[in-house]
């Protein structure tokens, strides 16, 4: 019973495999990443998620760049439980047979043992009756009565006899009592592995079943992939002419100011509507003179809005930041990517009006004006109050802002909010006010920081993960930035802090640090699975898929090693961690897996 078992065991395992090659082999997805480079070394086999971690991803289908994106999102989602659930049955299943043929071998070993006891046992009863015979003819009642010369001799042979009987009948029950329950454990035994058996061909059936719907997922999902891929495409290249046609309305407009032979006057110029430098006017807004901009009136044509010297130059510098990638960081400041706060914190400190760098703050010193009244340059502000203040773009005009948008990924243009998104706006060119409060989170979720959501970490040393408005894995290359080494690629924050590491390394070892793996696209998580489904994560789960993980090589796959001892030493000063669940005696070592943690 115990080989069947284990061969039935090993059936249930390779379905389970095959399951999860049917689910997961979508082989279309909306970026393959980059092409590896010649590894020195083979990959190591390995999950990018702690033995415990591989939760699947908990953003609302709001915080995704397209409806799309959040259907594709929420069907990986349902798929990685499926098979996450599938595996346990699997594997509790095979347990369950390995516990009942062992417990069948051993109560078959117990009943055997039991067996041979009765059987010594019965063969001392015989021997000693028959000494007993012998010595003294057959012991009983009427011959001790016969031969008995007084009363108490035949008290006292009568009562021998009942001692040696009883010791008999005790020695021989005690051992067929244990033989009775042998047997009993042997049957429950026997009933407890039929149970696991029939257990195993129930799960064998709905294994069955469950291989013909993850065909039909399977399906289904290449065509939302295929979908969302299109979808995503068409987006990008929306937005790409929408941003090319800004940046030319902007030129146009910095153009016409020349043309008239408008020279943009300093904020200072500007901030008393009543006092403004020749040939310029006020600005009316809701109530009454605007202070902070002016316009003139050229000869036969339209109003020419006048701004700042100051915000024309922050807003020349987003326009050119136009299509650069987003990072969540309250450091992004460029000039390779962006977050929210961070560009609009670089742009006015180019401009010589130097701002806070958190949006929080941003808000709190600026001075407001009404959103009615909102010009070009100036900050609106992004609720609902509910998330507190978790976004700023840069206004262009009264339908359009600019902002790094974690949705998108990027520097885009997008429609200025409206109802409980818009918080409130304020501007740069004036004077700053002492802090003043500003809205907080108050609904307990999720973080949302510049239109997404960021999820925290798992634990010590692990990178955040979610970040931006892609699902792990299908991240557009045009997100990511490379780390000068090959094809690797990786979230822009971490490429910089990775090339930083990558440079201090070198000038203790002579060369750069060695990489075998950076970001890791949906499709290769879905090719390791395949290979090693029970170390690698479940595909859209490993933070290699949010561009946040590296495996390295050249000695730092080693503990022990030097190059493994200097990365302890040195990378978390650049942002990087060996993630605890990956150190030696913590389930799973990983010496090779660093994480990105700064920022």
């Amino acid at each position: 019973m115990g080989g069947q078992a284990k061969q039935e065991g090993e059936q249930v395992r390779d379905r389970f495999r095959v399951l999860a090659a049917v689910v997961l082999a979508v082989g279309v997805v909306l970026a393959d990443g980059p092409v590896r480079a010649q590894e020195t070394q083979p990959p190591q086999i390995e999950a990018g998620v702690g033995p415990d971690g591989g939760a699947a991803d908990s953003r609302p289908g709001e915080a995704f760049a397209d409806p799309q994106v959040a259907a594709l999102q929420r069907t990986a989602t349902d798929v990685q439980r499926e098979l996450a659930d599938l595996g346990e049955r699997v594997r509790g299943a095979e347990r369950d047979l390995v516990v009942a043929a062992e417990r069948v071998s051993g109560a078959k070993s117990e009943r055997q043992s039991a067996d041979a006891v009765v059987a010594a046992q019965q063969d001392e009863v015989d021997a000693y009756s028959k000494a007993l015979y012998s010595a003294l003819a057959q012991p009983s009642e009427i011959q001790m009565l016969l031969t008995a010369a007084n009363p108490n001799d035949f008290l006292q042979g009568n009562d021998l006899i009942a001692r040696v009987r009883a010791d008999q009948d005790g020695r021989l029950n005690a051992a067929v009592r244990r033989q009775d329950a042998a047997l009993a454990a042997e049957r429950e035994a026997l009933t407890a592995e039929k149970a696991a058996a029939d257990r195993k061909t129930d799960l064998d059936r709905r294994n069955a079943d469950a291989s013909n719907r993850a065909a039909a997922v399977s399906s289904e999902l290449r065509g939302q992939v295929d979908d969302t891929n299109a979808a995503v495409v068409a987006q990008q290249k929306a937005q790409k002419e929408r941003n090319e046609q800004t940046a030319a309305n902007w030129k146009a407009y910095t153009d016409r100011l020349a043309a008239s032979g408008v020279t943009p006057p300093p904020a200072a110029a500007l901030r008393d509507p009543t006092r403004l430098p020749p040939g310029m006017t006020a600005v009316l807004g809701s109530t009454g003179p605007q202070p902070g901009v002016a316009q003139v009136l050229p000869p036969g044509a339209e109003p020419l809005l006048v701004l700042p010297a100051e915000t024309v130059t922050a807003v020349t510098t987003a326009v050119g930041a136009l299509g650069k990638p987003y990072v969540p960081g309250t450091g992004g400041q460029g000039p390779t990517a962006y977050s929210c706060d961070g560009l609009v914190k670089a742009a006015y400190d180019s401009g010589g009006l130097p701002v806070p760098g958190a949006v929080g703050e941003q808000m709190a010193v600026l001075a407001p004006v009404a959103a009615a009244d909102a010009q070009p340059g100036d900050l609106v502000f992004l609720g609902p109050a509910r998330y507190g203040v978790q976004g700023v773009g840069l206004v262009l005009d009264e339908r359009t802002m600019l902002a790094a948008d974690a949705r998108l990924a990027g520097v885009v243009v997008a429609d200025m909010p409206g109802g409980d998104t818009l918080l409130g706006v304020g501007r740069p060119s004036l004077e700053q006010r002492p802090a003043q409060p500003v809205p907080q989170a108050t609904d307990g979720g999720l973080k949302w920081r510049c239109g997404s959501v960021r999820v925290p970490a798992r634990g010590a040393g692990e990178a955040a993960g979610a970040w931006g408005g892609y699902p792990n894995g299908l991240i557009p290359p045009s997100a990511l930035c490379t780390i000068g080494a090959a094809s690797h690629m990786l979230r822009c924050d971490a490429a910089e802090a990775y090339q930083a590491l990558s440079a201090a390394y070198a000038s203790s070892f002579g060369g750069p640090v060695c990489i075998t793996d950076s970001y890791r696209a949906f499709s290769a998580q879905v090719r390791l699975y395949q290979v090693k489904p029970a170390l690698a994560a479940v595909p859209g789960t490993s933070n290699h898929g949010w561009g946040l993980a590296v495996d390295l090589c050249g000695g730092i796959q080693s503990f022990g090693s030097a190059q493994h001892a200097w990365m302890k030493a040195n990378a978390p000063a650049f942002g990087w961690s060996n993630p605890a669940w990956a150190q030696p005696g913590r389930g799973r070592e990983e010496p090779w897996h660093w994480e990105y943690v700064g920022g």
